[in-house]
């Protein structure tokens, strides 16, 4: 990549000349000519465009929209020693994320009103190096709550059927469940939900010791199945938006494409763990491998890896859901008392194509999954493609470059990773926000960017 300056009287601010592109119809060269931000032009390689800054990019890159993560724990305020909005996001742009959407537990106090919103975007301010959304949290006795939050600009509400994995974010009943979905449909938002059920998972083994085998049993594949089922069923009687958190068990596929077909407006994401990993090679103590609902067997990822080449699955984020190394217990690798989640924010790209390039996939396939899809569940309009009109967020990406993950030199604030050690394709050289650097050679390196609410961005 080669950036250089132009004769006076630019017509744009940036002009990006790129012999592969990722556009909305597919792969192609092109320039792209940015102005105030947006992009105000897409054209031909051929045509010529004056920018103030051209960026040429060399022949092994390829110019891609920013990557948009809707599921990131960010942990901010009151778990801070866990994430933090400087490292998350940090570690967001240098992975090629443009946008996140942070999830509302696991903060202190959880985003279950308007109030503890205005607490989380306080603490967000100024600090955030890409841009950022936020969901809200349907939860036991906050129901008259929602419709505030809705309000103040939550992209939707987030519930559990389950407990959470932290006290001050109870789960929904059966019947808060369908009153939640009522009040849902009625705003025309969206509930997301981590579907699985509470009951099943009582009546299975408990997660204990340092086999793999033994947490997997203790988190079936039956319990997602369960509360899939009643979801998509109270959907279908509410009329309410669903969308279908870190999808695992590739048993519900069926039902979810049925339900589509029958207009249950339902959509389903997947996490680059779910398609990279298999149960069969982890090891025992491994805990940096834990995550509810678990990773599965080979044949399970083969299964998931369908679901998205027929689109059944809308999209592929991260879950990342980061902790103290101390929280992960490696000193006795008890995944029965490890705290589960995947560390993954600033390499979800780069494991996801590692997967995808062996399978016959293509980067406007994975783009259409990290990119555009999540922009399109989450409604963040001027996200997830290079267009006219649309934010000048671009990721400069060579595929065929490798890496081994090292997780100390990650942006992540804890060096905790299931990726240590992994090769993996495709690296990042720069990443561009709205138009400004943000990773690579020379990136701005205070926080530019913005705070989004639903209808905004």
């Amino acid at each position: 990549m080669v950036e250089s300056a132009s004769s006076p009287g630019p017509e744009y601010d940036l002009v990006f000349r790129a012999r592969r592109m990722i556009g909305p119809n597919g792969e192609s060269s092109g320039s792209v000519g940015v102005r105030d931000g947006r992009i105000a032009a897409v054209e031909s390689l051929e045509t010529p465009m004056n920018g103030a800054r051209t960026v040429e990019l060399a022949e092994d890159e390829v110019l891609l929209p920013g990557m948009v993560d809707s599921h990131v724990h960010v942990n901010d305020p009151g778990r801070s020693e866990w994430e933090g909005f400087p490292t998350a996001t940090r570690a967001a742009a240098e992975g090629g994320i443009t946008t996140i959407v942070d999830m509302p537990l696991n903060c202190l106090p959880p985003t279950i009103d308007s109030e503890s919103l205005e607490v989380k975007r306080k603490v967000a301010e100024g600090n955030v190096h890409v841009d950022v959304g936020f969901w809200g949290g349907a939860v036991h006795g906050n129901h008259d709550r929602l419709r505030g939050l809705h309000e103040s600009g939550v992209y939707g509400f987030k519930c559990f059927l389950l407990h959470s994995g932290v006290d001050e974010f109870p789960p929904l009943d059966p019947t808060e469940l369908e009153q939640a979905l009522r009040t849902v449909a009625a705003l025309d938002a969206m509930m997301i939900v981590h579907a699985e059920d509470s009951a099943a998972i009582e009546h299975a083994p408990s997660a204990h010791g340092e086999n793999y085998r033994d947490f997997l049993a203790s988190r079936p594949r039956g319990a997602e199945n369960m509360a899939i089922a009643q979801v998509l069923e109270l959907a279908r009687r509410t009329g309410a938006r669903v969308h279908i958190l870190h999808l695992s068990s590739s048993d519900a596929l069926p039902m979810i494409a049925s339900a589509r077909a029958d207009g249950v407006r339902v959509t389903v994401e997947t996490c680059p763990h779910y398609l990279s990993f298999v149960s069969e090679e982890i090891p025992d103590g491994a805990t940096q491998f834990k995550c509810c609902p678990p990773v599965r067997e080979a044949t399970n990822r083969e299964l998931l890896w369908k679901g998205l080449a027929d689109g059944t699955i809308d999209c592929v984020v991260s879950d990342h859901s980061p902790c103290t190394p101390e929280l992960k217990r490696l000193d006795i690798g008890d995944f029965g008392v490890a705290w589960g989640g995947v560390s993954s924010l600033q390499l979800g790209l780069s494991a996801v194509w590692t997967q995808a390039r062996p399978r016959g996939f293509t980067l406007s396939d994975v783009v259409s999954w990290m990119s555009s899809g999540p922009a399109r569940v989450a409604g963040l309009r001027s996200k997830g493609a290079i267009a006219v009109g649309a934010d000048a967020d671009l990721c400069v990406f060579a595929p065929d470059e490798a890496f081994v993950v090292e997780a100390e030199k990650l942006r992540h604030r804890n060096p905790v990773t299931a990726y240590h050690g992994r090769p993996l394709a495709g690296v990042v050289r720069s990443t561009w926000l709205r138009g400004t650097r943000i990773a690579g050679p020379d990136a701005e390196t205070a926080p530019v960017g913005t705070l989004l609410r639903r209808g905004e961005a």
